[in-house]
């Protein structure tokens, strides 16, 4: 697998993860705390997810076992950049 797809999938995954996340919370939350948001909620609340999940996800991977780090991340392994 190429460095560039690699990459790729490991920014994509947590996104699909985060997006999922966002609509369990917007599905779920009381009307209390979403109502003030209004249409705004999804834009709030997705890029808020994730940046939580990512970072956590990030924090993590280290101590993961292979197989959840590609469930969560989608590669186990980090791509590698070339330096100048």
């Amino acid at each position: 697998m190429s460095d560039q797809f690699t990459a790729w999938l490991r920014t994509i995954v947590p996104a699909a993860w985060s997006a999922l996340i966002a609509w369990l919370i917007n599905a779920g939350a009381p009307g209390w705390l979403t109502d003030p948001l209004g249409d705004a909620q999804d834009v709030i609340v997705v890029p808020l997810v994730l940046a939580v999940v990512y970072a956590g996800l990030r924090k993590v991977e280290p101590h993961l076992p292979p197989w959840a780090t590609r469930v969560l991340l989608g590669s186990n392994t980090p791509p590698t950049y070339p330096t100048e």
